[in-house]
């Protein structure tokens, strides 16, 4: 059901946790199915140098949150916001179907962290 990939972030998630200091915070939810994402963003010179999360949810929700803090760790905002909505299930060889909407979850908590820093620092 599951691609290695996703059973190896999901048994060992990379960047799971908080920053204390974030310059920014995004959480969204699936009404639908439960899950909880909210993201943590270090940056410094317009790159993420940190990123953190922290998920209520499935092993797909657990897998694509931590793959997409590897995705985005790195990169500028700009860069990190071309990430597209079905791209981190695609790095992770696939979800099934019903699983796909994790993707689309954790995208939406970038851009909600994103937007929560563009907010603080006009």
């Amino acid at each position: 059901m599951y691609s290695e990939k996703v059973m190896e972030h999901f048994h060992a998630p990379r960047n799971q946790g908080s920053i204390p200091d974030a310059d920014a915070v995004g959480q969204v939810g699936n009404p639908v199915c439960g899950d909880v994402m909210k993201l943590y963003l270090k940056i410094d010179n317009g790159k993420i140098k940190d990123i953190k999360f922290e998920t209520l949810g499935c092993g797909a929700a657990i897998a694509t949150s931590s793959m997409l803090t590897e995705m985005a760790k790195g990169k500028t905002i700009e860069e990190a916001l071309k990430i597209e909505k079905l791209d981190i299930a695609k790095e992770l060889g696939g979800l099934p179907a019903p699983k796909l909407h994790c993707s689309i979850l954790a995208h939406d908590a970038l851009a909600a962290a994103i937007k929560n820093y563009k907010e603080n620092n006009k």
